[in-house]
């Protein structure tokens, strides 16, 4: 059983038997846990009015729980639209690095991030002292398509003499990487876009390498030996360089048009 549930504060108003999407849930006079068919998703916590229903595995995060007005949504689509809108891929940066209280900020929007299952394993590596380490361990990794791939040729160059090219032909003027592991590349991917937008809200910017993500698609078993914290079974999903943007955009670019279809 994973529900701990106060009768004398339950209501039986069903709510919390409704949102149950495994049916774990019988109400009569008051709400019972049916079996360990609950995946711990919290919609029972979240939507009985009484606060009847709370998850063992949530004890001790009790500063977690918020409550909030349902009716009242704290972001207009208007200003979430514009957010979206004014978002670019940032690659010029300054040379002032995020510091740890702000990659706190950004890992605030991972912790309520959706995941397959509600598995909830997504893990973050901020890459920062051992950067230029872990890019050498890249290229060693993807130089086997250095043929098919001219930028990675450019890597192998930059590596071996830094004069020869003005910038980074990965990071660009990057110097701090957020590296994303799931078992799920969804889940991955989805956490890492969150954080993304929280970036944009405190004046950040990055990029996504997909150059970086090959390393793990080549050789996995390789590349996790240098994230020997990291479950081997979890993969490498996203890669985000991130800093402070040195240019400031002014105004939005528009993209092809959207194929939607509807059946």
């Amino acid at each position: 059983m994973k529900l701990i549930i106060n009768e004398e504060l339950c209501k039986a108003c069903k709510l919390c038997q409704r949102v149950c999407i495994r049916d774990n849930i019988v109400v009569e006079d008051f709400a019972t846990e049916t079996g360990n068919n609950c995946f711990e998703c919290g919609h029972c916590m979240a939507i009985c009015k009484e606060n009847a229903i709370t998850l063992k595995s949530f004890e001790g995060h009790e500063d977690r729980i918020v409550d909030y007005d349902p009716r009242e949504i704290p972001i207009s689509y208007d200003d979430l639209l514009q957010l979206l809108k004014q978002r670019r891929s940032v690659r010029w940066f300054k040379n002032k690095k995020i510091d740890e209280k702000t990659f706190f900020k950004l890992f605030e929007g991972a912790y309520y991030s959706p995941s397959a299952q509600n598995e909830q394993d997504v893990e973050f590596v901020v890459v920062d002292e051992k950067l230029d380490e872990f890019m050498e361990l890249v290229y060693e990794i993807i130089k086997v398509e250095e043929d098919e791939f001219f930028r990675i040729k450019e890597f192998g160059e930059y590596l071996n003499d830094n004069t020869t090219k003005k910038y980074h032909p990965l990071l660009w003027e990057g110097r701090q990487l957020i590296l994303t592991f799931s078992t799920d590349k969804t889940s991955a991917v989805i956490a890492n876009t969150r954080l993304e937008l929280l970036a944009y809200s405190l004046g950040l910017g990055g990029f996504y390498s997909l150059f970086i993500l090959k390393a793990d698609e080549i050789n996995h078993e390789k590349l996790m030996n240098f994230f020997p914290e990291i479950d081997s079974k979890k993969h490498l999903y996203s890669s985000f360089i991130i800093g402070y943007p040195k240019l400031k955009f002014m105004r939005t670019i528009p993209h092809k048009k959207i194929k939607v279809t509807y059946k």
